[in-house]
């Protein structure tokens, strides 16, 4: 699939074109040809040289990712801990297309990074996609302390269970069964847990 017609590409140029002018009321001229850049060298000038805009870091970052250019990867994995979690849903879906075997350890890292847990739902999701060796562990460990009372982030736990669900992975039974009596959790984890391989 050519970039220009990657639907979250789109959808990434739609949503920083809206930013820009509602921010500022105009698009730069170096907005639409950063858009329509496809040369690598000229996008990883972008993403390193100091003072870019971080629409302009984010268009280079997606777009070397999806053409597999592994210099993204340290970017798009700043841009997968965002407070926005647009910005994190499109650099997942680059690093899935860039296919770097550091992804999954790092957004394993993000996930169980307790002081970042309010932005852990997209790692989360990216490590039941990926289905690493890292997955189960981080997700199990990101569900256990999901189950404290009063715990806010119940969305990062529920996305814990669907993706253990999802893996099947035995070694999830535990965690599971741990969340049944979760009030917000329970019902999704008996789902799961009928999911596991035996």
């Amino acid at each position: 699939m050519e970039i220009a017609e990657d639907p979250e590409f789109c959808s990434m140029i739609d949503r920083l074109r809206d930013e820009i002018e509602n921010g500022s009321g105009e698009l730069p001229p170096a907005f639409a040809e950063l858009a329509a850049a496809r040369d690598p060298e000229e996008l990883h000038r972008v993403l390193t040289a100091p003072g870019e805009p971080l629409w302009a870091r984010e268009i280079a970052a997606v777009t070397l990712g999806l053409s597999g250019d592994r210099r993204a990867f340290e970017s798009l994995i700043l841009f997968l801990n965002h407070r926005d979690p647009e910005r994190c849903v499109t650099a997942a879906h680059a690093l899935v297309r860039l296919g770097d075997p550091r992804t999954a350890r790092a957004a394993a890292a993000l996930a169980t990074n307790e002081l970042r847990v309010a932005y852990a739902l997209v790692p989360v999701r990216l490590l039941a996609g990926l289905r690493a060796p890292e997955s189960v562990p981080a997700l199990i460990t990101v569900l256990g302390r999901r189950l404290a009372p009063g715990d806010p982030h119940w969305r990062v736990g529920l996305a814990c269970v669907e993706g253990l669900g999802a893996l099947g992975d035995p070694r999830a039974r535990p965690a599971l069964e741990a969340a049944l009596p979760h009030p917000r959790l329970g019902r999704e984890a008996e789902r799961s847990l009928a999911r596991l391989a035996p």
